[in-house]
């Protein structure tokens, strides 16, 4: 079965006025994502999703142009060859980096949605898995710089929703951090998992500020307080506290968390199926961090495309962690693209869709209908 052609669509949508979320990247004033359409001479057409990288749409041409001139003609079983072509030609000498890495990512998915569906099988028995409850958190772009009582609110909805963890947004100031972090503590209780993400907003000196109070609120990790590559801060962090430190979103192939692994500092490692290199180098970084005893908490982008096959991820590795449910306002793609996936059961767990590959039915009358917009995603 040959590769006949790779198309990318870039995609967004305006953010509602009033339904913006604040974090510590900005305010989400629209949301961009890249698809990745891969057809074949035997009539099976994959889908995949690529991160949009804050630039959709440099990222789709990249696919459109120099990806499809390298893949096209290839077999699309040959997964690995296809993915060692592109990291051989694109990535290894002078590429674009992270934002080859994010267009690789989105046709790898497609590919493996291809097998599946070649196949007759759900890519989590593709993937060596089976069916099986991963734990999820309330996360996405939502629980937000806001009021306390507003932030404590939202998150009571979410416990009511069926979920059993949440992720808050700080990286704002520790003096505003703190009190919405302990507002939530105080209205879920105890038996409720809290995590918190900076965004790379914090310096050293926040996070000394931070890490008792952290602790004293038990928290379950606190994520990306710096940037990726400012490992030195990483190590000199793990040393003020005892709350883990989590990232692994926006570093890219294996090699960047080997290195991660070498200098010791980060233990919930985040991989994301749309930047770090698909589904196959996410497998192999799952396999790593393994070698250490870390679990592989998946980080979730924007459509439903990313979500589905996180979940079948995590039902195909022997140590899986926790799986991001995104819980954004206003966010079609989640539920239009594909149709909706990570119901909650009533142990606070998803599922893998059932059906061949990613199990989604893809709409592209939807698709069509939010053509890429240019400008910021954030402001």
């Amino acid at each position: 079965m040959k590769i006949t052609k790779i198309t990318a669509v870039p995609i967004s949508f305006r953010i509602p006025e009033g339904g913006n979320v604040t974090l510590g990247i900005g305010r989400a004033v629209k949301r961009d994502a890249v698809l990745v359409r891969v057809d074949t001479d035997e009539g099976i057409t994959g889908w995949g999703e690529a991160h949009h990288g804050r630039c959709p749409g440099a990222i789709a041409k990249l696919i459109d142009t120099t990806l499809a001139d390298i893949v096209v003609g290839m077999d699309a079983g040959d997964i690995v060859g296809v993915w060692s072509r592109v990291y051989r030609m694109q990535l290894a000498s002078h590429g674009l980096g992270s934002g080859s890495a994010m267009a690789l990512s989105g046709l790898d998915i497609a590919l493996w949605d291809i097998k599946g569906k070649a196949l007759g099988q759900p890519l989590y028995r593709i993937l060596g898995g089976a069916p099986r409850p991963s734990p999820a958190y309330a996360g996405g772009i939502s629980l937000g710089w806001q009021d306390s009582a507003s932030l404590a609110e939202e998150a009571l909805r979410y416990v009511a929703q069926g979920y059993r963890a949440l992720k808050l947004r700080v990286g704002d100031s520790p003096a505003r951090d703190i009190p919405r972090v302990r507002a939530v503590r105080e209205a879920v209780g105890d038996d409720i998992a809290i995590m918190v993400d900076a965004n790379t907003g914090y310096t050293l000196g926040d996070v000394r500020r931070v890490m008792p109070l952290y602790e004293e609120l038990a928290v379950e990790w606190l994520e990306e307080p710096f940037p990726p590559h400012d490992l030195r801060d990483y190590r000199e962090a793990r040393a003020l506290g005892t709350v883990p430190l989590a990232a692994g979103e926006n570093h890219v192939m294996r090699y960047d968390f080997m290195q991660m692994l070498e200098e010791g500092a980060i233990t919930v490692p985040q991989p994301d199926v749309s930047k770090t290199g698909g589904l196959t180098e996410t497998l192999r970084i799952a396999a790593l961090v393994s070698t250490v005893k870390m679990n592989c908490n998946p980080h979730t982008s924007l459509t439903s495309i990313n979500m589905a096959a996180s979940i079948h991820l995590l039902c195909a590795i022997d140590n899986p962690g926790y799986y991001e449910g995104d819980c954004a306002p206003h966010n079609p793609f989640r539920d239009r693209v594909g149709g909706t996936v990570g119901t909650l059961d009533a142990n606070g767990c998803v599922w893998p869709t059932q059906g061949p590959g990613l199990g989604l039915e893809i709409d592209e009358e939807f698709i069509a209908a939010h053509p890429l917009i240019d400008g910021p995603c954030y402001v």
